[in-house]
């Protein structure tokens, strides 16, 4: 073992976390003793001085390594969350990011109590869950260490007797035994309906529970920095929340995502949605305890209970009228539950039921609580009405009748085929659609659209792209039309390389009726989204929605959107791809190139009166676009968010940031409260390109220079192959996606996420920092005063903090030892050279520059993570040896035992460095 630093040492310069870490330790030590496995407890790292490299049974010791790596990590969590409220104690807006210290920041350069009022109101945020193949827990597992994180919090409970602290250690045991004995990586695929059930937790169970205390500290800030939160109350000046979904809807190169899981995701989406407000007003039934007799409300309330009782007939509308006599706040209420289009067994909801008298919209329950509250205000209870009448109201506004917001997501290239499909379904003379060029597609497509006609009966049998478009997009039509539109979030299109790629897709709404013809011609029920993923893409996006914006269709759906939804202006939605564009240049000309992109396409936004919302598709390591949330907003170029922002939270990423309610209300409080500060503060002044854009152009254009040279030099792709797990984690049972688009055993297909996950398990990290480092040497030899402005601006600059702190963060994780040993695997002598001395003389120039810009070395800066990082390294050791030895075993047997174990040595690496991809 590589036990470079020890839990001693770590004890001593951090302290408690890692007290906790030894009292769990000791337990699951304890616990494995007492179950008969003494054996495997006598080799838990750490508690054991002498404890000797273990060479026994791969399963177990990858198991436990991997225990023991969310043991760390869960406790670094709750110190985290401790050493926040320790701050709050002293000083509210001492946390950096959250509501007082925004509030704060605002208050000083300016703002008053009636500004900030007004920009809560305008602040919109969405985060959108996905299940991109990037958790490789089972969510069974996930479960058991949710049970655990609530125990391990109950430690800091100071009042507990000796006989409670033992209890409590007891139960911390049973809850380790059941994560031991559980196993954690998935035997076959996991289906889109349990990645759905893993989702639907969230927004089930924590979310709900989660925005009610992001107001509340909201309120705080607002009395802490001196100003009245009543203000806030009395207006309802909350910001907009919203979820949205993924899961049963993005089918870009997923086959299993059919037209029916997406019907049935739709209608499960909308009976958890009633599950979740049923609770909160059974809640509200539970607290409103008050005499008061309905003959002594107003008589609109009183007129609304009559109306709402004729609406169930005599003898029921009667029996609920009874059930709280003299109790008229409860007498409403119960007309409210009843009116819920749902059935009920055991008290629970069970299954969709419209009557009737059923609710038809949710803004007409929302109204049925203003009218409660309004009536509570009125008799005296205004700290219940804006309590718990408020959460209530939030609750429906934020899930509506349709919990979550599913997005429409398929390829470019797809849509392509089904519309050649569609033509030879219609006998039309020329069918080759996909190989026009831009312009006949373009008339094409318009002199088509000026019609409302169908190219193909609802029953005409269609080539399989075709079928498949249509399916889906009728799936949502049935839906839709009895449900409204507020349960569909875009339909996106993956690789928009066109103005074309965007029309076609109002072609095939037509096709499936969510169109219609006004006055003026067609108009899209649906929000087309362009999703801008390439290097190439981002540059192009300014021409793409220029063209898009000046078309009259176009003009005329975003018109009716914002007359539906009430909008001030109309809004498109347009989603950046970290991910992709990664891939293609490296992490400097990535993060420039969405920074430019964001900024030019909000301009375009201005010029024609549109607001621009990005959807941000970042995921869970630095590469693809994570960092935290504060720093990554306040990086963004001007007019983004712009009071409007959507983001994705993938895989490991949502268990990380919401599996308990204290961080979950952490990280969606960051979201909020930096969206609303930068909307703010950009608003108040001129729109200004970034001060230091000629020297970040330059480093950009270089870095991908020395990226791409690495990319296209012959035998890369062998290398990469053959010194990375990629093969390995292609055949796992992590998610429901396949790891490549269509099969090509090329890296243009291969998805980003397996691309970064294997290069972050073999410990190279190359995709958030190779090309920097050649980039950084080249301006510091030929301009070196752009280098020393670089350094100064480094200090202050927002976008370049955060990437080059991201940078920073991921060289911490890069092991040039463990490297080599990857390396090793590749068989050709030469190439296995070439590409090592490239890799290693890249990192020793960025670590060498990273030192010179950023001063103090990482264990001075960053002393946490750096002794966080040592600690795991111990155990890493063992695991890469291991992993490294399964795979030249794998590879030649191909045998299914190996590959189990192959695959629990990548979980528990991932479960060490906290992520996958």
């Amino acid at each position: 073992m590589n036990d470079t630093i020890g839990l001693n040492e770590v004890e001593k310069a951090i302290g408690k976390p890692y007290r906790d870490l030894r009292f769990l330790l000791e337990a699951l030590k304890e616990v494995l003793i007492e179950n008969g496995e003494p054996s495997i407890a006598e080799v838990i790292p750490w508690i054991h001085p002498t404890a000797a490299p273990v060479n026994g049974n791969v399963t177990k010791i990858s198991q436990l390594y991997s225990l023991v790596f969310q043991l760390v990590n869960m406790v670094e969590t709750n110190s985290a969350v401790q050493s926040r409220r320790q701050l709050e104690d002293e000083d509210l807006t001492q946390v950096n990011g959250l509501w007082a210290s925004n509030l704060q920041q605002l208050k000083t350069n300016g703002f008053s109590e009636k500004d900030i009022t007004e920009a809560l109101r305008a602040v919109s945020v969405e985060p959108v869950l996905t299940a991109h193949p990037t958790e490789a827990k089972r969510a069974t597992v996930l479960e058991h260490h949710r049970e655990l994180y609530l125990l391990l919090v109950q430690l800091e409970n100071s009042m507990y007797s000796e006989l409670e602290k033992k209890n409590l250690r007891e139960n911390i045991k049973a809850s380790l035994y059941r994560l031991w004995k559980t196993g954690e990586i998935y035997l076959e695929k996991p289906d889109i309906s349990s990645e759905l059930r893993n989702v639907m937790h969230y927004l089930v169970n924590v979310f709900p529970e989660v925005v009610p205390i992001v107001d509340r500290r909201l309120e705080q800030a607002f009395e802490a920095v001196g100003y009245q939160p009543h203000a806030i109350q009395k207006q309802h000046a909350y910001p907009k929340i919203t979820f949205g979904n993924w899961v049963g809807g993005d089918r870009d190169g997923h086959p299993l995502v059919t037209a029916g899981v997406t019907r049935d995701t739709l209608l499960k989406l909308r009976l958890n949605a009633f599950v979740v407000i049923r609770r909160k007003l059974v809640r509200l039934v539970q607290h409103l305890s008050f005499t008061q007799p309905l003959n002594a409300c107003s008589e609109e309330y009183q007129k609304r209970v009559m109306e709402m009782v004729g609406q169930f007939g005599e003898e029921q509308g009667k029996e609920l009228l009874t059930r709280n006599t003299d109790e008229a706040f409860r007498q409403l209420l119960h007309l409210m539950i009843q009116k819920l289009p749902v059935s009920t067994a055991r008290g629970h909801a069970t299954e969709l039921k419209e009557t009737t008298w059923s609710y038809v919209h949710s803004s007409q329950l929302i109204a049925d609580l203003r009218l409660l509250q309004n009536e509570l205000v009125a008799y005296g209870a205004k700290s219940i009405a804006y309590d718990d009448v408020k959460t209530a109201i939030r609750t429906v506004e934020v899930f509506g009748f349709h919990l979550a917001a599913l997005d429409i997501r398929q390829n470019s290239a797809f849509h392509d085929k089904a519309v050649s499909q569609l033509l030879r379904a219609s006998r039309a003379e020329d069918t080759s659609f996909a190989e026009w060029d831009e312009e006949k597609r373009v008339r094409f497509l318009l002199a088509e659209l000026e019609r409302a006609r169908p190219f193909v009966h609802p029953k005409t049998e269609l080539e399989k792209e075709a079928q498949t478009v249509m399916e889906c997009y009728r799936a949502v039509e049935d839906h839709t039309a009895g449900y409204g539109f507020n349960c569909i979030g875009s339909f996106i299109v993956s690789m928009t390389r066109s103005f074309s790629d965007l029309m076609v897709v109002y072609l095939l709404a037509r096709e499936a009726g969510l169109t219609f013809m006004d006055e003026a011609g067609l108009v899209a029920k649906i929000h087309v989204v362009p999703l801008l993923e390439t290097i190439d893409d981002l540059e192009n996006g300014p021409a793409i929605l220029r063209e898009y914006f000046s078309n009259p269709i176009v003009k005329r759906s975003l018109a009716y959107r914002q007359k539906l939804h009430g909008l001030p202006r109309p809004v498109q939605q347009i989603m950046v791809g970290y991910s992709d564009s990664n891939k293609d240049g490296g992490i400097m000309a990535s993060q420039w190139h969405l920074y430019k992109a964001q900024y030019n396409l909000a301009q375009v936004g201005d010029e024609f009166g549109i607001d621009i919302r990005f959807f941000h598709g970042k995921g869970g390591s630095i590469s693809r676009g994570a960092g935290p949330t504060h720093y990554f907003i306040r990086a963004l170029p001007y007019g983004s968010p712009n009071g409007n922002i959507r983001l994705t939270e993938q895989g490991e990423t949502i268990a990380q940031k919401y599996a308990n309610k204290v961080n979950a209300a952490f990280n969606l409080e960051l979201l909020v409260a930096n969206s609303l500060s930068k909307t703010s503060e950009d608003g108040a002044k001129e729109r200004q390109f970034h001060p230091h854009a000629e020297t970040i152009e330059w480093l950009a254009k270089e870095s991908k220079k020395a990226y791409e040279k690495l990319m296209h030099t012959p035998g890369f792709i062998g290398f990469f192959r053959s010194a990375t797990p990629i093969d390995a984690i292609e055949n796992s049972k992590i998610g429901s996606r396949p790891a490549k688009r269509t099969g090509a055993n090329t890296l243009s297909d291969l998805r980003a996420i397996p691309w970064v996950f294997s290069w972050s398990q073999s410990r190279y990290h190359m995709t958030s920092w190779y090309g920097l480092g050649t980039a950084l040497q080249l301006l510091k030899t030929d301009q070196p005063e752009r280098f020393t402005e670089l350094q100064e601006a480094l200090k202050i600059d927002p976008f370049l903090r955060y990437v080059f702190t991201n940078v920073d963060t991921s060289l911490a994780a890069t092991d040039e030892d463990k490297m080599q040993r990857y390396a090793d695997l590749v068989a050709d002598e030469k190439i296995k050279q070439a590409f090592l001395n490239a890799f290693l003389s890249e990192l020793q120039l960025i670590r060498a520059h990273l030192q010179d810009l950023l001063g103090r070395s990482f264990q001075e800066r960053r002393t946490n993570h750096y002794y966080s990082t040592q600690l795991r390294e111990s155990l890493m050791d063992e695991l890469h040896a291991m992993q490294i030895s399964l795979l030249k075993k794998w590879r030649a047997e191909k045998t299914d035992q190996t590959q189990l174990e192959l695959m629990l040595t990548v979980n528990a690496l991932a479960s060490a460095s906290g992520g996958t991809g």
